[in-house]
């Protein structure tokens, strides 16, 4: 029987460990950076984030066009055109965006955390409970940014890309740490 190996620069696992540090490095520096101003990360991302509803939105009309045939053409040229103003409007004025971004946010995380807590009581005896605690963390949350509104507007978005950068950090150094770990060379090399 014969078997192949792939060569070792196209294996799983053979990137050297200080790629994974290094990337570890950059996504906390830049979660500080961007806790270091999350009304400007907050502006920059609600653009950002309205970019790409316009492509969205240019896409859909395309994909009229291309499908024809399916049915429904005068309806996604119609959401494809929503798809662009909502966009534009997000470019354009970021600040408005990001209140209303915001707004959303914390009505989705309130009624999604609802709808896990009625799960959680409902799935009890299938390990209920950390559906429960899912649910009102997000309804505790949901109910923050909705009781600060608008304020919260102008930092929230910012805020979660901060910590959602650092907590992406530490998840790749603690991967290069387990890389490097010795426990983990002895297992490797078995």
């Amino acid at each position: 029987m014969v078997s192949y190996s792939a060569p070792a620069s196209t294996t799983r696992g053979s990137e050297p460990v200080w790629l994974y540090l290094l990337l570890g490095i950059v996504f906390v520096v830049a979660g500080i950076v961007v806790l270091g101003d999350v009304v400007f990360a907050t502006i920059v991302s609600t653009i950002f984030i309205g970019l790409c509803v316009v492509f969205c939105g240019i896409f859909e009309i395309i994909h009229a066009f291309w499908t024809k045939g399916w049915g429904g053409f005068v309806w996604q040229i119609l959401l494809g055109l929503l798809y662009i103003a909502s966009g534009v409007i997000l470019v354009r004025q970021p600040l408005t965006g990001a209140l209303l971004l915001t707004w959303v946010l914390g009505i989705v995380l309130a009624a999604g955390g609802l709808v896990r807590v009625f799960l959680g009581f409902r799935n009890w005896v299938e390990m209920g409970w950390p559906l429960l605690l899912s649910g009102i963390f997000g309804v505790i949350a949901g109910f923050v940014i909705l009781s600060g509104w608008p304020i919260t507007g102008l930092w929230v978005i910012g805020f979660l890309l901060g910590i959602d950068l650092i907590f992406s950090g530490i998840g790749w150094l603690l991967f290069a740490w387990r890389r490097d770990s010795p426990l983990n060379s002895a297992s490797m090399a078995k």
